[in-house]
C-alpha cells in the first residue's frame, strides 16, 4: 500500500495526467517546461489538498516544494540540470509521500531508462517525420528530461489512486 491517499491521488490525478503530458510535449518540441506549466501544478496542489489530506501533511508537502526548489536551484547554478526540470520536480514535490521515495526512485529510474531509449530510437526512424522540427531530435547531447519526470509521477500518483 502506497503512503500517497488513494482518494487524494484520485483528485490529483486528472490534472497531474494533463498537465503531465503538456509538459512532455512541451520539451519534446522545444526543450523547455513553461512556466505556467509548473505553476499549474503547484497550484493544483495548493488548491486541492486541503480538501483531502490532513492539515500536518498538507503543511509538510507544501515544505518539499519550498527545499526542493532550493535545491533545484542551487543544482541549475551548478549546471547539474536545467531550469525547468528543477521547477518540475519543485512542483512535484508535494505529491509525493516521504514513505514512498524508494518506489518514486525506481519509477523515475525506469522512466528516464524508457524516455531516453524511445526518444533516441525514434529521432533515428522515420517517425521523426511526424514532428520534424522538435528541437529535441537536433540536440545531440541534450535530452527532454522533462519527458521522463512527468511520466513518473503521472505513474506514482495513478498507481496511489488504483491500488
Amino acid at each position: 500500500m502506497l503512503a500517497l491517499d488513494p482518494v487524494a491521488a484520485r483528485l490529483f490525478l486528472p490534472f497531474v495526467l494533463v498537465i503531465g503530458l503538456y509538459v512532455s510535449w512541451s520539451d519534446l518540441r522545444a526543450m523547455r517546461i513553461p512556466n505556467g506549466s509548473v505553476i499549474l501544478l503547484a497550484l493544483a496542489f495548493v488548491v486541492l489538498g486541503p480538501f483531502v489530506l490532513p492539515f500536518e501533511i498538507y503543511g509538510f508537502r507544501l515544505i518539499h516544494l519550498a527545499v526542493m526548489l532550493v535545491c533545484g536551484m542551487i543544482l541549475t547554478a551548478l549546471r547539474v540540470m536545467g531550469a525547468g526540470d528543477a521547477k518540475f520536480i519543485a512542483a512535484a514535490a508535494p505529491y509525493i509521500a516521504i514513505a514512498d521515495l524508494h518506489l518514486v526512485f525506481m519509477i523515475l529510474a525506469a522512466t528516464i531508462l524508457a524516455a531516453f531509449a524511445t526518444h533516441r530510437m525514434a529521432k533515428h526512424s522515420p517517425l521523426r517525420r511526424l514532428a520534424p522540427d522538435w528541437e529535441s531530435w537536433d540536440r545531440t547531447r541534450d535530452f527532454p528530461m522533462g519527458t521522463a519526470l512527468s511520466t513518473a509521477l503521472t505513474l506514482y500518483v495513478a498507481l496511489a489512486a488504483f491500488t
